[in-house]
C-alpha cells in the first residue's frame, strides 16, 4: 500500500479545513497516524514517534513533525509508504531519495541522489540564497499523474523521473531526471520561498523554474548543451543575479504578481547604462504576457522593411478574429555571418534601413540569432534564396540552433499557409551536408510525418521522395550506422542521438535503403540466437519491426513468444513489430481477441500498407465483439481507421465506410461519425494537394 498527496491547485481543502490560496501562507504543525509497519514522510523533519491503541486493541504509529515555515497550502504534502532511502547531506541540507526497495537496492535512484545535492548548491550560489530547510526528500512513486510536484522539502516523483536503469543507458533518460530534477528543485525558491500572488500569475512559478531547470541540468550534465544558447544569456549577463537576489529577498515567504517582478528588473535596468530599452519593462513584457500567441516576423529586404502579426493558422477559416495584436520585439540578427547590434520592434511595421541588401547573393540576413526570442520569422524569396544558396556552399556560417530554426520556421509557415511548400524544399537541397542530427529529425517529422508512413508510399510521391531524400542521408545514416555496429557506447553522452536516431533509421528503412533493412536482420537474428542480447534502445522499435518484415513466419513467432513474456516497456516494441509483417496471413491471428491491446493492435496494423484492409476486415467482422468490448466509447480512431488509406478509389470507400456505419451504429454515433468522415475525407483532398505540389518540385530537383 501506499499514500501520497497531491495537492496543488486546489486539494489541500479536502484533507484539513483552510483557507486554500495560494496568498494565504501560514505555518503547519503536521502529525500522522499511521500503520507502524509504515514509516510517514512531511514537508519537515520528523521531531517525535510515539504508539497508541485504537478501541479494538490495535497498535499504531503517530509520526510528529517539525512546526513548517510560513508556506501556502497547495504545497503541503505527506506520503507513507515502506520504501527505502539513500542518502546524502550537502551543506546541512540532507537529502534523502526513496524508493521501491528493490528498486534502491538495485541502485536505480544513485544517480538522482548524485545529482540532487550539486543541483541545490549551484542553486543556492547563483541566486545568493540559502535553501531555507534542514531536509529533503525525493520520494519515486509507482504512479504519479502530474509528473512530478514541488511539495517544499517532499518532492514527488513519477519513478520514470526519478529512475535510472542500467537498460536506460541510450535513451536520453539521463538527461530526463537532470531536467526534472532541477525543475522542481528550482521551485523551492520559485514557487515556495516566494509563491504568485494568485494562480493567474502561476507562470512566474513555471516560467522560472523551466528556465533554471536547463541551467541547473547543464550544470550537472555538461554535455547536455542542448539550450546553451538560453544558458549563455544568463551567464553572460550577470545583472541577472542580482535582479533575482534582490525579487527573492523581497518577497521571501510571502507572494508576488508580475509587476513586481518588473519593478525589480525595471531598478536593475535604471541603475546601469550598457543596455537601453525603447520602453518600460513593464510595457514590453505586458506586450507579451497579456496577450495571447506570439508573432511571426515578416521581412522585406529590399525595403528593409519588418512587419509582425499574431501567428495563426491561416488555412484555418474560423481564425478570422485576428487581434491587432503588437508585441515589442528584440531582434537579435547576423549579416553575412557577423552579428548585429540588438534592434527593437516596437510597432506593427517599421523600417531598418541597415537591413537592406543590395544587389549581391552573397549579401544575405539573419533573425532571432541562436533563438534568442520567441517569434517565427518570415523571409522574403530573395533572402530565402539566398539563405537556401549559402547552406550548400557552407552551412557551417549559419549556427546550429539557427539552422535548425531556419528550417522549423519554413515549415510551420508553409504548414500554416504563410508561404508556399516549394520554400521550405529549397532549405532541404544542402542536407547531404548537414551532420546535426536534431535538424534531420525536423526535415523528416516534416516529410515523413509518423502517421503518414503507409499513407505516402501509396502515392507517387514515395519513389521521389525515395531518391531525394536517401541521396542526402547517406552520409548521416552510415556515421551512426557504423557506431551502432562497432561502438555504440560512444553515444552514450549524445542526447540528441538518443532522442532522434530512430527516426532517422525508421525513415532509412522505409525508404528502403538496403544497409538499413541489412542492419536490422542482423541485429534481429542475433537477439534470436541469444535472447539475452539487447538491441540497442534508441532503435529498438525499428530493428524489431524491420527485422518482422524482412523475416518470415519464424521472426515473427520469435516476436509473438517474447510478448507474451515480457514486461510491460518492451511491450509496445513488440506489438508494433508484429504488425510490421509483410505477409497477410500473419497478421490475421485468433489470439489478437485474448489481449488487452486489441484497439491498439488494430491501430498498428492499420498504419501498414498491408493492413489497411486486414484491419478493416476485422474491425467489420467482429464488430458486435468489439463494440461490446469497448462499448459506446470503441475508440473513434478505429471508425476512421480506413480514412487514412491512399486508394484512388477513395469515394467508393468513403461510400462503404457509410453503408457500414448506418447499418451497425444508433442515431446519435451516425451523426458524431458523419462529421469525422467529411473532416477524413477534407483531409484526404488537402493531403492529395499537398503531396502533389512536393511530387511535382521533387520532379524537377530530384537528380540536383
Amino acid at each position: 500500500m501506499l499514500i501520497a498527496s497531491q495537492l496543488e491547485p486546489t486539494y489541500a481543502r479536502t484533507v484539513y479545513p483552510c483557507f486554500d490560496e495560494p496568498a494565504m501562507k501560514a505555518t503547519f504543525n503536521i502529525r500522522i497516524v499511521h500503520d507502524p509497519s509504515y514509516v510517514a514522510l512531511s514537508n519537515m523533519p520528523v521531531i517525535d514517534v510515539s504508539e497508541m491503541k485504537d478501541e479494538n486493541g490495535s497498535l499504531w504509529t503517530i509520526t510528529t513533525f517539525n512546526t513548517s515555515l510560513k508556506m501556502s497550502t497547495y504545497i503541503t504534502a505527506f506520503v507513507i509508504c515502506d520504501f527505502d532511502y539513500v542518502t546524502r547531506t550537502e551543506r546541512g541540507n540532507e537529502i534523502r531519495i526513496w524508493a521501491r526497495k528493490e528498486a534502491v537496492k538495485n541502485g536505480y535512484v544513485d544517480y538522482a541522489l548524485n545529482i540532487t545535492g550539486p543541483i541545490f548548491s549551484f542553486l543556492e550560489d547563483l541566486l545568493n540564497i540559502s535553501y531555507p530547510l534542514p531536509k529533503t526528500d525525493l520520494v519515486a512513486l509507482p504512479d504519479f499523474e502530474a509528473g512530478a510536484m514541488e511539495n517544499w522539502g517532499l518532492i514527488t516523483f513519477q519513478e520514470s523521473s526519478l529512475m535510472y536503469l542500467p537498460s536506460d543507458r541510450l535513451t536520453g533518460r539521463k538527461a530526463m531526471i537532470a531536467i526534472t530534477a532541477s525543475h522542481e528543485i528550482g521551485h523551492q525558491w520559485f514557487g515556495n520561498l516566494v509563491t504568485m500572488n494568485w494562480w493567474n500569475d502561476l507562470w512566474l512559478n513555471e516560467g522560472l523554474a523551466s528556465y533554471f531547470e536547463y541551467l541547473g541540468a547543464t550544470f550537472v550534465e555538461p554535455k547536455l548543451s542542448l539550450v546553451s544558447a538560453k544558458a549563455e544569456l544568463f551567464h553572460e549577463d550577470e545583472i541577472k543575479g542580482s535582479l533575482f537576489l534582490s525579487y527573492l529577498k523581497t518577497f521571501s515567504f510571502s507572494n508576488a504578481n508580475q509587476d513586481d517582478l518588473w519593478t525589480h528588473i525595471q531598478m536593475v535596468v535604471d541603475a546601469q547604462d550598457e543596455v537601453q530599452l525603447p520602453a518600460s519593462v513593464k510595457k514590453i513584457m505586458d506586450s507579451w504576457t497579456c496577450q495571447n500567441g506570439f508573432p511571426v516576423l515578416t521581412l522585406n529586404l529590399s525595403t528593409g522593411t519588418i512587419s509582425q502579426e499574431q501567428f495563426l493558422n491561416k488555412k484555418n477559416e474560423n481564425s478570422t478574429d485576428s487581434y491587432n495584436n503588437t508585441w515589442i520585439v528584440p531582434i537579435s540578427w547576423m549579416r553575412n555571418g557577423s552579428s548585429q547590434p540588438l534592434l527593437w520592434l516596437d510597432k506593427s511595421s517599421k523600417m531598418f534601413p541597415e537591413m537592406q541588401v543590395s544587389e549581391s547573393e552573397y549579401d544575405w540576413i539573419l533573425l532571432n540569432v541562436n533563438l534568442s526570442g520567441y517569434y517565427r520569422v518570415n523571409y522574403d524569396q530573395l533572402n530565402l534564396k539566398r539563405l537556401a544558396r549559402l547552406l550548400e556552399n557552407d552551412p557551417k556560417a549559419i549556427p546550429a540552433v539557427s539552422r535548425l530554426q531556419l528550417i522549423s520556421d519554413v515549415f510551420a509557415l508553409t504548414q500554416f499557409g504563410y508561404t508556399q511548400i516549394e520554400s521550405a524544399l529549397e532549405l532541404t537541397k544542402y542536407l547531404a551536408r548537414e551532420d546535426e542530427i536534431s535538424i534531420w529529425n525536423m526535415v523528416l517529422l516534416n516529410l515523413v510525418p509518423d502517421n503518414l508512413e503507409s499513407t505516402l508510399k501509396n502515392y507517387e510521391v514515395y519513389p521521389l521522395l525515395k531518391k531525394y531524400l536517401l541521396k542526402r542521408m547517406l552520409p548521416i545514416y552510415h556515421y551512426y550506422a557504423g557506431l551502432i555496429r562497432q561502438n555504440v557506447d560512444a553515444l552514450e553522452d549524445d542526447y540528441f542521438a538518443q532522442v532522434y536516431l530512430e527516426k532517422l533509421f525508421a525513415t532509412a528503412c522505409w525508404l528502403g535503403l538496403q544497409d538499413c533493412l541489412d542492419l536490422s536482420s542482423e541485429l534481429y537474428a542475433k537477439w534470436m540466437d541469444s535472447p539475452e542480447y539487447n538491441i540497442p534502445s534508441l532503435i529498438e522499435r525499428t530493428i524489431c519491426c524491420y527485422g518482422v518484415a524482412m523475416g518470415s513466419d519464424k521472426e515473427w513467432n520469435f516476436a509473438w513468444e517474447m510478448y507474451n513474456k515480457t514486461n510491460s516497456t518492451e511491450e509496445d516494441i513488440l506489438l508494433y513489430a508484429l504488425s510490421c509483417a509483410r505477409e497477410s496471413w500473419l497478421l490475421y491471428s485468433d489470439t489478437l481477441f485474448s489481449s488487452n491491446y486489441t484497439s491498439d493492435i488494430i491501430l498498428h496494423v492499420v498504419a501498414k500498407d498491408i493492413g489497411q484492409r486486414i484491419a478493416w476486415e476485422f474491425v467489420t467482422e467482429n464488430w458486435p465483439l468489439l463494440s461490446e468490448r469497448y462499448g459506446k466509447q470503441l475508440p473513434l480512431v478505429v471508425y476512421s481507421a480506413p480514412s487514412k488509406t491512399a486508394q484512388t478509389n477513395l469515394m467508393y470507400l468513403f461510400f462503404q465506410l457509410q453503408v457500414f456505419y448506418n447499418m451497425t451504429l444508433e442515431e446519435d454515433e451516425r451523426v458524431a461519425t458523419a462529421v469525422l468522415l467529411k473532416s477524413a475525407k477534407f483531409e484526404n483532398i488537402k493531403r492529395r494537394e499537398h503531396l502533389t505540389k512536393i511530387a511535382d518540385w521533387l520532379q524537377k530537383n530530384v537528380d540536383d
